[in-house]
């Protein structure tokens, strides 16, 4: 009896461990569902910082060098309300598909690599590091498929009207203009820039974060198996500043092949005659505005990140806390 008892007795409420909860802990229905409403809430929030940068990135006039700030208070004023949202529904709606392709195949190649790697003979830090690195690059590659045209398609609304672009409709419109001028392939421009630089600073972000996470819980005197417990406070406390520290890295290292790749994939004439290309854009920006053109919209870029990084992680791990499988 005494064994049953202890058998049936709830496990502790909250514990170290459901700070990295394992994919087969989840529920994922709830997951998936729970996941959808609040990324796409919390890409709302950011949505504005996306079109000030790309509007930045792409312009020739001298709207490439104002400030972020002042981008955005250009638009509300010429564009208003609509025109800091430009693209968003389009965003939203299409991103629903990926994000359910995106997040189990983050869940499922993190859970993967922890399994395999505990065989190994390493510290946990570098442990959690590389199988969170090797999680974000895996689900980033997965994403380059479904989310590159949908990428063409939201920035080619976002800089509808500035120079160098073409005034087109809704998004229907402007994936049939882009397959008619280019086929299939219009609608992949930049994939492989986006892959070979994404995928990289993908892993960055993310073993960056696991690194972080596992640092900071450490420096509060957090290890598994006591009966000290982090709050809910403490816990996205700790997981908002590794998102912090994760995105701030990223942005720094990644705002130059942004720059190239949304210029490469918006611009319709800005590398003059034949097909753009990485080198011709590059060559047309360093004319334009020198190396520095290079991080055109690095402010935007730099909070836009930061900001995601925070939101969306602790955004995340919201969402696995709430998805939790009953016991």
């Amino acid at each position: 009896m005494a064994v049953e008892a202890e058998a049936a007795a709830p496990a502790p409420a909250l514990t170290l461990e459901d700070t990295n909860i394992n994919w087969d802990r989840l529920d994922k229905t709830r997951f998936h569902v729970v996941g959808a409403i609040l990324f796409t809430a919390q890409s709302a929030l950011l949505y504005p910082t996306a079109v000030v940068k790309t509007r930045i990135q792409v312009a020739t006039s001298r709207l490439s060098h104002m400030r972020g700030v002042s981008v955005f208070a250009h638009i509300l004023k010429h564009d208003g309300i609509p025109g800091i949202f430009r693209g968003f529904g389009t965003s939203a709606i299409g991103s629903l598909p990926g994000r359910v392709l995106v997040l189990t195949s983050l869940e499922v190649s993190k859970d993967a690599t922890l399994k395999y790697m505990e065989r190994l003979d390493m510290a946990e830090t570098t442990r959690l590091g590389i199988a969170n690195g090797v999680a974000g690059m895996l689900s980033n590659l997965v994403s380059c498929v479904y989310y590159v045209p949908l990428d063409v398609v939201c920035q080619r609304l976002m800089v509808q009207g500035l120079p160098g672009t073409t005034i087109r409709g809704g998004p229907l419109d402007i994936v049939r203009k882009v397959i008619k001028a280019e086929g299939i392939r219009g609608l992949y421009r930049g994939f492989g820039l986006t892959a070979l630089s994404q995928s990289p600073a993908s892993a960055l972000w993310w073993g960056t974060y696991g690194v972080s996470q596992h640092i900071l819980w450490r420096s509060l005197g957090y290890v598994d198996n006591m009966e000290k417990k982090p709050s809910h406070v403490e816990m996205a406390t700790v997981q908002a500043t590794a998102g912090l520290v994760a995105g701030a890295c990223s942005s720094v290292i990644t705002t130059p092949i942004d720059t190239v790749k949304t210029r490469l994939q918006v611009l319709d004439n800005n590398c003059g005659e034949g097909r753009p290309s990485v080198l011709k854009t590059a060559n047309a920006l360093i004319k334009e505005d020198g190396w520095r053109g290079f991080y055109r919209g690095f402010g935007p870029r730099f909070l836009n990140m930061s900001l995601y990084g925070t939101t969306m992680i602790v955004t995340y791990e919201l969402i696995k806390r709430l998805s939790v499988q009953q016991r």
